[in-house]
């Protein structure tokens, strides 16, 4: 009998001690207390990857306490509440890469910027917390130096802010929905940022524009989500000549680089017309057919409408920087992001994101 007490009380202690060291390590890896783990732990029956998805889907719950909004384009009730100049304690880097991939770029990689622009399409707020970790998952796929978002809504701009620390946020507006730039802070360095607003817009839309440096480079980047719909046909193109504007003014030293969802229909292009040097990147790397249209009802089942309609809305535009000298940067790849529907059973937004490289021309 004594044998088996003793085993007894060995087999005991050596699950107290692994039930420690779960603890220990799962309060390491989100920055809690022993209790908490415990709680998480326990609730999962001790696996730790369980417990660390149970974690992480509370803590996304609690940030996105807002409620759906009606379709449409209607603007949801919701301001923004103040944050801090510093991060939160709590915040979790999603964005930063593992050890196994922090491998080193080739020369040629490292001088290349790349960027994603994505309506998020935040006024859909089902399985937004997922969607908004899609996001994230993205950013660390891609590790872009540039991101430029469209329909943003303040809780996802407070998730972003706690699990995207590696970039530097910049918004475009404060309640309501709003466009936002990501700057890697390692890559890009920025100077300052703006807001142009569209005097006549009825849907809050402006011009979110950001001057920064990259490797040298002087470069301006610019989003904006343009007027919706075909009845603002007018609105939008009013909107598309003042980014236009923007475009063509910008010092001969700077490379100007736009993306954005610009709701924008070709013959509408046609009539405002492109200023000299400012080119279409999809046209032109040869108007690849598997990533024309960024908006397929087809192919994205996010939004349950009695219509199919292919709409290459998201547009990414670039004027290189014209005086002698000074390098600038040219398109060489562009792909549709975001095809892969996420274990909720719906995609990230249901806009693809786009994803572009340039290199130095």
């Amino acid at each position: 009998m004594a044998s088996t007490s003793s085993a007894e009380e060995t087999s005991v202690s050596t699950v107290e001690e692994s039930r420690t060291r779960l603890c220990e390590e799962f309060a390491s890896i989100v920055g809690t207390d022993s209790a908490v783990a415990q709680r998480y732990l326990a609730e999962n029956g001790w696996e730790m990857e369980k417990a660390l998805n149970s974690f992480f889907e509370a803590d996304m719950e609690s940030v996105f306490e807002v409620r759906n909004s009606p379709e449409g384009e209607t603007v949801p009730n919701i301001k923004r509440q103040k944050e801090e100049e510093k991060p939160p304690d709590d915040c979790i880097d999603l964005t930063e890469c593992s050890p196994a991939q922090t491998c080193k770029p080739s020369e040629e990689d490292d001088k290349k910027l790349s960027l994603i622009t994505w309506n998020v399409d935040g006024l859909d707020t089902d399985n937004i917390a997922e969607r908004a970790r899609g996001l994230c998952s993205f950013l660390v796929l891609y590790t872009p130096d540039v991101v430029f978002l469209q329909e943003l809504i303040p809780p996802y701009i407070q998730y972003l802010k706690k699990r995207a620390v590696s970039y530097l946020i910049i918004e475009g507006g404060e309640e309501g929905y709003f466009t936002g730039m990501m700057l890697k802070k390692t890559r890009v360095k920025f100077r300052e940022s703006e807001i142009v607003t569209f005097p006549t817009t009825q849907m809050m839309r402006n011009l979110l524009v950001a001057q920064v440096d990259f490797k040298g480079q002087k470069l301006c980047l610019m989003t904006s989500h343009l007027e919706s719909c075909k009845g603002h046909a007018g609105e939008r193109m009013k909107q598309l000549q003042v980014v236009m504007q923007r475009m063509r003014e910008a010092p001969d030293d700077v490379t100007v680089v736009f993306g954005g969802d610009t709701n924008l229909r070709d013959a509408e292009v046609a009539k405002v017309g492109l200023p000299p040097g400012v080119c279409d990147v999809w046209e032109q790397l040869g108007k690849q057919e598997h990533c024309r249209y960024t908006w397929d009802t087809k192919a994205n089942s996010n939004k349950t409408v009695s219509y199919a309609a292919r709409c290459r809305f998201d547009r990414v535009y670039v004027r290189p920087a014209a005086k002698a000298g000074v390098p600038c940067l040219a398109p060489d790849h562009m792909a549709l992001v975001g095809l892969e529907k996420l274990d909720c059973g719906r995609y990230t937004s249901d806009h693809w994101g786009i994803y572009c490289s340039f290199s130095v021309g």
